[in-house]
C-alpha cells in the first residue's frame, strides 16, 4: 500500500481548488499545509489532501511532467466515479479520451466490474477514478 505521493504542480492556488473540488465526491476532504521551512533544508511547500486520518495526496509547486504521471483514486460506487468526473470536468479538466473514451464506463478489458473515468487535470496529469466492485465487498 502506498503512504503518500507528491504532484509538483505549475500553478499551486489553481491545483489546490482542482483538487479540492474534484476530490470531495470520493470523499477525500482533509486538507492540510506543511511549511518547507519546518522540514530539512531545501523541503517544499506542501498541500495535502486525505481521509480518515490520513494524509496520502500532496502537492507541490515545481516542474510539471504531465505525461509522466497516471493516478487511480478509489471510488466507493459508480456514482462517485461519475460525480469526480463531472466535478473535475467542471473544474478545468479535459476528458482523457486516449483511454477509454474518459467518460465513465465499465473498462471491459480489465473486468466487467471495473467502472472508471479518466481525465487530465489542469496541468495534463492523467486522473482515473475508479469502482472495483470486488474491492468493497465484505
Amino acid at each position: 500500500m502506498l503512504d503518500h505521493l507528491f504532484l509538483s504542480v505549475s500553478d499551486i492556488e489553481r491545483s489546490i481548488r482542482f483538487y479540492e473540488a474534484v476530490l470531495a465526491p470520493l470523499g477525500i476532504t482533509a486538507r492540510l499545509d506543511y511549511d518547507g521551512k519546518d522540514g530539512p533544508p531545501g523541503h517544499p511547500d506542501l498541500k495535502g489532501f486525505g481521509a480518515n486520518g490520513r494524509m496520502f495526496f500532496w502537492l507541490r509547486e515545481g516542474v510539471v511532467e504531465g505525461k509522466a504521471v497516471h493516478v487511480g483514486f478509489v471510488a466507493n460506487s459508480k456514482a462517485e466515479v461519475e460525480a469526480a468526473y463531472a466535478t473535475a470536468i467542471k473544474n478545468g479538466a479535459t476528458d482523457n479520451g486516449s483511454i477509454d473514451n474518459g467518460a465513465p464506463g465499465a473498462r471491459l478489458h480489465y473486468d466487467p466490474d471495473y467502472y472508471a473515468a479518466n481525465v487530465l487535470d489542469p496541468d495534463g496529469y492523467s486522473l482515473e477514478f475508479v469502482y472495483k466492485n470486488w474491492q468493497h465487498t465484505q
